[in-house]
Protein backbone atom coordinates (compact mmCIF):
# COMPACT_ATOMS: atom_id res chain seq x y z
CA UNK A 1 0.00 0.00 0.00
CA UNK A 2 1.37 3.43 -0.93
CA UNK A 3 2.38 5.73 1.92
CA UNK A 4 0.11 8.79 2.27
CA UNK A 5 1.51 11.97 0.74
CA UNK A 6 3.24 14.09 3.38
CA UNK A 7 5.29 17.09 2.19
CA UNK A 8 6.31 17.76 5.81
CA UNK A 9 8.09 14.43 6.24
CA UNK A 10 11.75 14.49 7.24
CA UNK A 11 12.26 10.82 6.48
CA UNK A 12 15.78 10.02 5.29
CA UNK A 13 17.13 13.40 6.42
CA UNK A 14 19.85 14.16 8.95
CA UNK A 15 19.24 17.25 11.07
CA UNK A 16 21.61 18.95 13.51
CA UNK A 17 19.89 20.83 16.35
CA UNK A 18 21.95 23.03 18.67
CA UNK A 19 20.68 23.97 22.11
CA UNK A 20 18.85 20.65 22.04
CA UNK A 21 19.13 19.92 25.75
CA UNK A 22 16.28 22.24 26.82
CA UNK A 23 13.41 24.49 25.81
CA UNK A 24 12.72 25.14 22.15
CA UNK A 25 15.77 23.23 20.95
CA UNK A 26 14.73 20.14 22.87
CA UNK A 27 11.24 20.20 21.35
CA UNK A 28 12.58 20.76 17.84
CA UNK A 29 14.87 17.73 18.20
CA UNK A 30 11.92 15.62 19.39
CA UNK A 31 9.62 16.84 16.62
CA UNK A 32 12.25 16.21 13.93
CA UNK A 33 12.68 12.63 15.11
CA UNK A 34 8.90 12.12 15.11
CA UNK A 35 8.83 13.32 11.51
CA UNK A 36 11.41 10.72 10.51
CA UNK A 37 14.72 12.58 10.72
CA UNK A 38 17.94 11.23 12.15
CA UNK A 39 18.76 13.86 14.77
CA UNK A 40 22.14 15.09 15.92
CA UNK A 41 21.32 16.76 19.23
CA UNK A 42 23.93 19.22 20.45
CA UNK A 43 24.09 20.68 23.96
CA UNK A 44 26.39 21.49 26.85
CA UNK A 45 24.63 19.66 29.70
CA UNK A 46 25.27 15.93 29.37
CA UNK A 47 22.53 14.82 31.78
CA UNK A 48 19.85 16.89 30.03
CA UNK A 49 21.16 15.81 26.65
CA UNK A 50 20.88 12.15 27.67
CA UNK A 51 17.28 12.76 28.75
CA UNK A 52 16.46 14.25 25.34
CA UNK A 53 18.06 11.30 23.57
CA UNK A 54 15.73 8.97 25.45
CA UNK A 55 12.77 10.80 23.91
CA UNK A 56 13.93 10.69 20.30
CA UNK A 57 12.31 8.20 17.97
CA UNK A 58 13.97 6.11 15.28
CA UNK A 59 17.53 4.89 15.06
CA UNK A 60 20.90 6.51 14.45
CA UNK A 61 20.30 9.62 16.58
CA UNK A 62 23.52 11.10 17.96
CA UNK A 63 24.26 13.20 21.05
CA UNK A 64 26.96 15.84 20.57
CA UNK A 65 28.15 17.48 23.76
CA UNK A 66 30.10 20.66 23.18
CA UNK A 67 30.51 24.35 23.91
CA UNK A 68 29.87 26.21 20.66
CA UNK A 69 31.43 29.39 22.02
CA UNK A 70 34.81 27.62 21.92
CA UNK A 71 36.66 26.91 18.68
CA UNK A 72 37.39 23.34 19.76
CA UNK A 73 33.73 22.78 20.53
CA UNK A 74 32.69 23.84 17.03
CA UNK A 75 35.46 21.74 15.50
CA UNK A 76 34.30 18.66 17.41
CA UNK A 77 30.70 19.04 16.25
CA UNK A 78 31.72 19.55 12.62
CA UNK A 79 34.02 16.53 12.77
CA UNK A 80 31.15 14.30 13.89
CA UNK A 81 28.36 15.83 11.83
CA UNK A 82 28.84 14.01 8.54
CA UNK A 83 26.48 15.05 5.76
CA UNK A 84 23.49 17.07 6.93
CA UNK A 85 20.20 17.95 5.29
CA UNK A 86 19.21 20.47 7.93
CA UNK A 87 20.63 22.61 10.71
CA UNK A 88 18.60 24.40 13.38
CA UNK A 89 20.46 26.92 15.54
CA UNK A 90 18.59 27.08 18.86
CA UNK A 91 21.32 27.71 21.43
CA UNK A 92 20.91 31.13 23.00
CA UNK A 93 20.78 33.16 26.20
CA UNK A 94 19.07 36.29 27.46
CA UNK A 95 20.77 38.74 29.81
CA UNK A 96 18.54 41.64 30.84
CA UNK A 97 20.08 45.08 31.38
CA UNK A 98 19.26 48.62 30.27
CA UNK A 99 21.84 50.05 27.88
CA UNK A 100 23.20 52.43 30.54
CA UNK A 101 24.23 49.39 32.61
CA UNK A 102 25.70 47.25 29.83
CA UNK A 103 29.40 46.43 30.00
CA UNK A 104 31.88 44.70 27.72
CA UNK A 105 31.43 41.34 29.42
CA UNK A 106 27.67 41.49 28.82
CA UNK A 107 28.21 42.27 25.15
CA UNK A 108 30.72 39.46 24.66
CA UNK A 109 28.68 36.82 26.48
CA UNK A 110 25.41 37.46 24.66
CA UNK A 111 27.07 37.96 21.28
CA UNK A 112 29.25 34.87 21.60
CA UNK A 113 26.30 32.53 22.14
CA UNK A 114 23.50 34.20 20.19
CA UNK A 115 25.41 35.35 17.11
CA UNK A 116 29.04 34.23 16.90
CA UNK A 117 28.36 30.55 17.60
CA UNK A 118 25.67 29.97 14.95
CA UNK A 119 27.58 31.97 12.34
CA UNK A 120 30.90 30.23 12.93
CA UNK A 121 29.31 26.77 13.09
CA UNK A 122 27.50 27.44 9.82
CA UNK A 123 30.73 28.68 8.23
CA UNK A 124 32.60 25.53 9.24
CA UNK A 125 29.85 23.24 8.01
CA UNK A 126 29.66 25.02 4.65
CA UNK A 127 33.45 25.13 4.26
CA UNK A 128 33.60 21.38 4.80
CA UNK A 129 30.69 20.74 2.44
CA UNK A 130 28.70 19.13 5.25
CA UNK A 131 25.33 20.64 4.26
CA UNK A 132 23.93 18.75 1.30
CA UNK A 133 22.43 20.45 -1.72
CA UNK A 134 18.76 21.09 -1.10
CA UNK A 135 19.41 21.43 2.62
CA UNK A 136 17.85 23.94 5.00
CA UNK A 137 19.41 26.17 7.67
CA UNK A 138 17.11 27.61 10.33
CA UNK A 139 18.10 30.27 12.85
CA UNK A 140 16.00 30.95 15.93
CA UNK A 141 15.78 34.72 16.25
CA UNK A 142 13.23 36.53 18.43
CA UNK A 143 10.36 38.99 18.34
CA UNK A 144 12.82 41.22 20.22
CA UNK A 145 14.57 41.77 16.89
CA UNK A 146 11.42 43.47 15.57
CA UNK A 147 10.09 45.55 18.47
CA UNK A 148 11.55 47.73 21.21
CA UNK A 149 11.52 46.35 24.75
CA UNK A 150 13.29 48.06 27.67
CA UNK A 151 16.20 46.12 29.11
CA UNK A 152 16.82 43.70 26.27
CA UNK A 153 18.80 45.90 23.88
CA UNK A 154 21.85 43.65 23.56
CA UNK A 155 19.78 40.49 23.25
CA UNK A 156 17.60 42.21 20.64
CA UNK A 157 20.67 43.34 18.72
CA UNK A 158 22.13 39.83 18.65
CA UNK A 159 18.88 38.40 17.30
CA UNK A 160 18.46 41.18 14.73
CA UNK A 161 22.03 40.54 13.57
CA UNK A 162 21.09 36.91 12.90
CA UNK A 163 18.28 38.03 10.59
CA UNK A 164 20.52 40.41 8.64
CA UNK A 165 23.25 37.79 8.30
CA UNK A 166 20.73 35.12 7.27
CA UNK A 167 19.50 37.20 4.33
CA UNK A 168 23.02 37.46 2.95
CA UNK A 169 23.71 33.79 3.62
CA UNK A 170 20.56 32.83 1.73
CA UNK A 171 21.91 34.60 -1.36
CA UNK A 172 25.30 32.91 -1.02
CA UNK A 173 24.03 29.33 -0.78
CA UNK A 174 21.02 29.48 -3.09
CA UNK A 175 23.06 28.27 -6.06
CA UNK A 176 23.40 24.92 -4.26
CA UNK A 177 19.70 24.80 -3.50
CA UNK A 178 20.39 25.35 0.19
CA UNK A 179 17.84 27.54 1.95
CA UNK A 180 18.31 29.80 5.00
CA UNK A 181 15.50 31.26 7.10
CA UNK A 182 14.72 32.57 10.58
CA UNK A 183 11.96 32.04 13.10
CA UNK A 184 11.16 34.95 15.42
CA UNK A 185 9.06 33.69 18.32
CA UNK A 186 7.70 35.94 21.04
CA UNK A 187 7.34 34.69 24.63
CA UNK A 188 7.30 30.91 24.76
CA UNK A 189 6.69 28.81 27.87
CA UNK A 190 10.23 27.54 28.38
CA UNK A 191 13.03 27.58 30.98
CA UNK A 192 14.13 30.93 29.53
CA UNK A 193 10.68 32.41 30.24
CA UNK A 194 10.71 30.95 33.75
CA UNK A 195 14.06 32.63 34.41
CA UNK A 196 12.70 35.93 33.10
CA UNK A 197 9.65 35.72 35.35
CA UNK A 198 11.82 35.08 38.39
CA UNK A 199 13.83 38.18 37.53
CA UNK A 200 11.05 40.64 36.69
CA UNK A 201 8.10 39.20 38.63
CA UNK A 202 4.68 38.11 37.36
CA UNK A 203 4.10 38.16 33.61
CA UNK A 204 0.31 38.07 33.89
CA UNK A 205 -0.03 41.61 32.55
CA UNK A 206 2.19 40.78 29.58
CA UNK A 207 0.19 37.63 28.91
CA UNK A 208 -2.84 39.85 28.36
CA UNK A 209 -1.11 41.42 25.33
CA UNK A 210 -1.16 38.08 23.49
CA UNK A 211 -4.55 37.37 21.87
CA UNK A 212 -3.54 33.72 21.40
CA UNK A 213 -1.62 33.50 24.67
CA UNK A 214 2.06 32.72 25.11
CA UNK A 215 3.51 30.16 22.73
CA UNK A 216 4.67 26.67 23.52
CA UNK A 217 7.90 25.00 22.36
CA UNK A 218 5.76 22.75 20.18
CA UNK A 219 4.52 25.76 18.21
CA UNK A 220 8.06 26.76 17.27
CA UNK A 221 9.02 23.13 16.61
CA UNK A 222 6.16 22.75 14.12
CA UNK A 223 7.38 25.82 12.21
CA UNK A 224 10.96 24.51 12.25
CA UNK A 225 9.81 21.20 10.78
CA UNK A 226 8.05 23.14 8.02
CA UNK A 227 11.21 25.09 7.15
CA UNK A 228 13.29 21.90 7.17
CA UNK A 229 10.84 19.95 5.02
CA UNK A 230 10.17 19.85 1.28
CA UNK A 231 6.92 21.74 2.00
CA UNK A 232 8.96 24.97 2.21
CA UNK A 233 11.20 24.35 -0.81
CA UNK A 234 10.28 27.76 -2.31
CA UNK A 235 11.03 29.77 0.83
CA UNK A 236 14.44 31.28 1.57
CA UNK A 237 15.84 34.47 3.06
CA UNK A 238 12.72 35.14 5.09
CA UNK A 239 11.74 35.45 8.74
CA UNK A 240 8.52 34.03 10.15
CA UNK A 241 7.20 36.04 13.10
CA UNK A 242 5.42 33.88 15.67
CA UNK A 243 3.87 36.07 18.35
CA UNK A 244 0.33 34.95 19.10
CA UNK A 245 -1.00 38.23 17.69
CA UNK A 246 1.17 40.47 19.90
CA UNK A 247 2.24 42.89 17.16
CA UNK A 248 -1.23 43.28 15.65
CA UNK A 249 -3.15 43.74 18.89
Amino acid sequence: MDQPFNPFSLGGRRVLVTGASSGIGRQIAIHCSRMGAQVLACGRDQARLDAVMDELQGEGNIALRGDLTADEGIAAVVAQAGTLNGVVHCAGISRLAPIKMVNARHLREVGAINFDAPVLLTQRLLAKGSIAGGGSIVFISSIAAHIGVPGVGIYSASKAALIAMMRCLAMEVVKRGIRANCLSPALVESPLLDATEQLVGSLDAERGNYPLGFGKPEDVANAAVFLLSPASRWITGTTIVMDGGLTIS
